[in-house]
């Protein structure tokens, strides 16, 4: 198979009865799900203080997930690195490592979210600076070797991060700026991207002149695409649940202080609805099977696809339909 699922979120929904253990129990059924379906990868994804819960522990999870499945990869899209001291996510990420059997990618990305860095302690002004060190730290952390660093952002004394994975964990970086698509060049091994067909052809390009003036092949670069994906032959409630997965976002700041029932969205209104429309990929398995072709044939360089198809709103029932409609209507159609 060549198709990834997530991003697992654990989030509940205004008027959802379910306790967060049947959340959780729930979120890690259908990535064992994913698992037997055969599936390439599931994906977590990372907030802090939203009311509705939005996962603030990849790896944690990861440890879970890779405890009831046996080869699906999983991926953390995105774990919010800046907020993290390099040496406990170099021990944390290679425990995931050891306990999946070598089955951890780890994706990093900056973060935007102000009361985030505020909360944790983290300098939001320095976060670019930080990643970069966080790239050349989590290598040599993962080597068994002591060795120390002295940079602008983080220092520590000689030390030996230990247990060390197995195998290699590959990073991979999330973001939509070229700086994010340079860093990635420079110092990890993929990207993942969502951004629209146009703008992912102009970051493969960024890319690819970004590995070559630093002397990497190209070719040894993973590029994973991940778009909001719901088959159905009802459109217009299908984009009811993308909607308040895309509004959510805009809600977190205000939530992380909520006392309360949780936000509500606004009502879909017409413009919102064509917006919903654009960032999605919603409609008979068909159409997303066009679509994903589309892209892949665009790009003109190998893309592993991820379907962002978990929605907090729908019952498990229905997030259970949905993997089994990617993997039965949609991966075998879809062209290497």
């Amino acid at each position: 198979m060549s198709l990834g699922f997530g991003l697992l979120s654990g989030q509940t929904a205004p008027g959802d009865p379910r306790p967060w253990e049947q959340i959780y129990e729930e979120t890690i059924d259908l990535a064992a799900r994913c698992d037997a379906l055969g599936y390439d990868s599931v994906w977590t994804t990372e907030h802090h203080f939203v009311d509705d819960g939005y996962m603030p522990s990849l790896l944690v999870l990861s440890a879970a997930i890779a405890e009831r499945t046996t080869s699906v990869t999983i991926g953390t899209g995105v774990l919010l690195a800046p907020l993290y001291h390099p040496l406990r996510l170099a021990e944390d990420s290679a425990t995931v490592q050891l306990i999946s059997k070598g089955r951890l990618v780890l994706g990093l990305g900056l973060g935007w979210s102000e009361i985030e860095f505020e909360a944790m302690g983290a300098d939001m002004r320095r976060r670019g600076r930080a990643m970069d060190e966080i790239l050349q730290i989590l290598p040599l952390a993962w080597g068994g070797d002591p060795f120390t660093w002295q940079g602008d952002v983080y220092q520590f004394p000689e030390v030996g991060v230990r247990p060390t994975p197995g195998e290699r964990i590959p990073m991979i970086i999330g973001g939509t700026a070229d700086a994010a698509v340079r860093r990635a060049a420079r110092y990890a091994d993929g990207f993942f991207s969502n951004a629209p067909a146009d703008r992912f052809v102009h970051q493969v390009e960024v890319a690819t002149e970004e590995l070559e003036k630093a002397g990497r092949d190209p070719a040894g670069f993973t590029w994973i695409y991940y778009s909001v994906l719901f088959p159905t032959n009802d459109v217009d409630e299908a984009l009811e649940h993308v909607w308040h997965q895309r509004w959510k976002y805009s809600d977190m700041n205000a939530s992380a202080v909520r006392k309360g029932p949780l936000g509500v969205a606004p009502s879909l209104d017409d413009e919102t609805a064509a917006l919903m429309r654009e960032i999605s990929i919603t409609g008979p398995s068909e159409l997303i099977v066009e679509r994903l072709n589309e892209i892949k044939d665009r790009v003109g360089v190998p893309v592993q696809l991820v379907a962002r198809s978990q929605f907090a709103t729908l019952p498990y029932s229905r997030q259970v339909e949905i993997v089994d409609r990617l993997a039965e209507e949609v991966e075998p159609f879809l062209r290497n």
